[in-house]
């Protein structure tokens, strides 16, 4: 029976809180969402906090602006090699939202500063207790606030410099069957709960080479989302429970660190195309630990992760219809970090093409009325993961509304 709760325990802590490409959240800002994702050349409005800090002190005054997304992704799975089977994520709805405040303290004045709070990573999937990968996970939310303090300084006519420091929060709750049952057939049950903390920053700089020609550089570091106390508690058949204390927690999730550069130019007075190319430091995610307060049956883990740096490709476009209307579009490209046999139903993912359109509209001078859709597709992708023994085919669809408002004082 020891043997059995042991295998058992490592059974329950193999893949918990995978982290990935699947929890990213490039929705910081309408206009960008709308656009493609791009957005560090050009500072539209106060969510150039987010973009390249830099662009802050271009600003005309001080803006307030705040914007919620509705994510309510679609994960489908399909078991390989027979495809006899499948099943997908229940439907719930997430709402990243984005809040930025800033800009030069006065008119003509070279300096700027803000605030920004916003979720850029995050993500809910629930499988349900009934599909075949319950033992893996059955559900995980994972959530987190940033909130950034910035600063940003026009050298001069041409060069803008920003600087943002981040304090990040998050919470991540995970739940998944364990392979012993009780005197009417109930799976025992496991779940991981937690609050998680960190610390980065955000670097930008923004170059006007011209009134039409614009580029941006943005670095923003990696953060270490450290859970020192998190619960684990269990829920197993009396006859094995001395085995299954529940117990406290620690880990670290490292978020990547992301580099853009990017460039914008306005053709006409009405039309303009921006483009950036997103490096993503994933490599940096090459394990996965837990130290267990209390060992007994589950005991510490070290699970390899092995992700890859990737780049990414974003193109928008932007036409004024009108003084008061703009629209929108644009499109991305977002390969996968994960590796094929290493990929966990908790943390599914794979290469993403998306399209985004989006439109703005000012009913008062000082008002910008704000939305965009992003649809978000990946090929059916064929994986494992080896440490469970499981495989099979995954597919992600998600159509995102957003709204948002922004006001400049």
């Amino acid at each position: 029976m020891k043997k059995i709760c042991t295998l058992t325990a490592a059974a329950i802590v193999a893949s918990s809180m995978a982290f990935g490409g699947s929890f990213q959240l490039n929705l910081q800002g309408i206009r960008q969402t709308a656009m493609g994702g791009t957005g560090v050349a050009w500072p539209w409005d106060a969510s150039t906090i987010f973009f390249n800090p830099g662009g802050l002190a271009r600003l005309q005054g001080i803006q307030a602006y705040g914007s919620v997304n509705f994510v309510q992704p679609n994960v489908k799975y399909i078991q390989t090699p027979t495809g006899g089977y499948s099943s997908s994520t229940q439907s719930h709805t997430s709402t990243p939202f984005a809040i930025y405040v800033g800009g030069p303290l006065m008119k003509d004045s070279r300096l700027a500063v803000g605030v920004g709070v916003y979720t850029p990573f995050g993500s809910r999937l629930d499988w349900g207790n009934n599909w075949a990968g319950r033992f893996i996970v059955e559900d995980i939310s994972l959530h987190s606030i940033f909130i950034q303090p910035t600063a940003s300084y026009a050298i001069n006519d041409y060069v803008s410099i920003g600087a943002g420091f981040v304090y990040a929060i998050g919470t991540v709750d995970i739940n998944k069957a364990i392979p012993l049952q009780d005197l009417n057939g109930n799976n025992g049950q496991a779940r991981l709960n937690g609050n998680a903390s960190g610390y980065g920053y955000n670097l930008g700089v923004q170059v006007k080479a011209t009134k039409d020609l614009q580029f941006g550089v943005s670095y923003r570091s990696k953060v270490n989302m450290e859970v020192n106390n998190g619960d684990a508690t269990f829920n197993v058949p009396s006859s094995v429970a001395g085995n299954f204390p529940n117990t406290n927690f620690a880990t670290k999730l490292p978020l990547p660190s992301i580099l853009t550069v990017g460039a914008g130019y306005r053709f006409c007075e009405n039309f303009m195309v921006q483009a950036d190319v997103v490096f993503a430091g994933w490599k940096t995610y090459d394990s996965l630990s837990f130290d267990f307060a209390e060992n007994k049956a589950v005991q510490d883990t070290h699970d390899p992760r092995s992700y890859k740096n990737t780049v990414a490709y974003r193109l928008g476009v932007h036409y004024d219809v009108s003084k008061s209307f703009a629209v929108m579009a644009g499109g991305a490209y977002d390969p996968t970090p994960t590796k094929d046999n290493l990929l966990s139903p908790d943390a599914v993912d794979a290469d993403r093409i998306t399209l985004s359109c989006g439109a703005t509209y000012q009913p008062l001078p000082k008002l910008t009325i704000m939305a965009a859709l992003n649809y978000t597709t990946t090929p059916k992708h064929e994986v494992s993961y080896d440490p469970a023994s499981f495989s099979g085919a995954y597919q992600i669809k998600s159509l995102l509304p957003a709204i948002g408002l922004s006001y400049s004082f």
